[in-house]
């Protein structure tokens, strides 16, 4: 299969590498900076990512460019029925979730959205050790530090109309996805975002405490990106009545401690997990056989639907629109 990439920054690098390991045929790659061709020269290069696709008409496109452009590629991508496999989020407003939706359900080719976190042996372990267990309630914690330098090192960061939010929709994500995908599905949200030590440097949100409630799904969620150190992400759940606690390299379970496999590779910044590695690869998978990749555009589009209504919020509690 011929595989192209759109976007070689930091996220990008992750994907080529990846690719790379796993023997994937890289025939094209675009940015709009050319000095960054330099680590694909393998590949033809383009900066014009429609004329790569008109030209190329690779069988897998990765999508790795900021937020705001994520709807009109993978758009536009599915319209030319290439498979995609996109960067999180999937887009940045309902009206681009519909849109997608739409392409998707048109298109011969299949969509896939990188929510890799889902994909590592951890989650993997945590999500069939709660097979037939009944999950009443859940806590999830992200205490990161991101300075004022993050910020400045790409135009489209800490805005509202090329990032779509702050440490919410960008590095918080992926636990509310796990989160939802052990705790099940809210119905409800009441949520307060604020900027507590950003003020001078971006215009949304570096905090976030929300409580999602439902016949089908209850847990509470704190997100900051203004901790003075990194602390590990924290899923807490209460199951059949007992205590779950799941960090990154092991779980307590009714105090008893469960070690996680270590025998993986971590690929780019650490938070960013070894799930890059087994997604793309399932990924791949399904192109192959024509199978549906499980977290397609609608799976995606649930834990951006979840994020979109906290922005809503405003404090007040709001029905999550499904």
């Amino acid at each position: 299969m011929k595989t192209a990439i759109i976007g070689l920054g930091v996220i990008g690098d992750v994907h080529l590498e990846v690719l790379r390991a796993q023997g994937k045929n890289i025939v094209a790659v675009c940015d709009i900076n050319e000095s960054k061709f330099s680590k694909c020269q393998e590949a033809l290069h383009y900066t014009d990512y429609k004329k790569m696709i008109d030209e190329v008409m690779p069988d897998v496109v990765h999508i790795c460019t900021p937020h705001y452009l994520h709807a009109e590629m993978i758009i536009y991508a599915l319209n030319k029925n290439v498979n995609v496999l996109a960067e999180k989020p999937l887009c940045i407003s309902f009206e681009e979730i519909d849109a997608i939706l739409e392409a998707e359900k048109n298109s011969k080719a299949i969509l896939g959205v990188s929510l890799q976190t889902r994909y590592t042996p951890a989650s993997q372990y945590v999500k069939d050790f709660l097979k037939g267990k009944k999950v009443e309630h859940g806590l999830g914690v992200v205490s990161w530090i991101r300075d004022d330098a993050y910020y400045a090192q790409d135009a489209w960061r800490g805005k509202w109309a090329t990032e779509g939010g702050g440490v919410m929709i960008n590095q918080a994500i992926h636990t509310l996805d796990r989160l939802m995908w052990y705790a099940g599905e809210p119905d409800y949200v009441v949520a307060t975002t604020s900027n507590l030590t950003h003020k001078n440097s971006i215009e949304v949100e570096d905090t976030v405490s929300a409580i999602f409630t439902g016949e089908n799904g209850n847990f509470t969620f704190f997100a900051t990106n203004s901790a003075y150190k990194d602390f590990p992400v924290r899923i807490s759940l209460k199951v059949d009545g007992k205590e779950l606690m799941v960090l990154p390299t092991y779980m307590i379970y009714d105090g008893k401690v469960i070690e996680f496999p270590k025998n993986y590779k971590i690929l780019g910044k650490e938070c960013y997990g070894e799930g890059h590695v087994y997604l793309i690869d399932e990924f791949y998978s399904c192109v192959k056989e024509g199978r549906k990749f499980p977290v397609d555009g609608k799976e995606a589009s649930k834990v951006l639907k979840l994020i979109l209504s906290i922005y809503k919020s405003n404090g007040e509690k709001i029905k999550i629109e499904k």
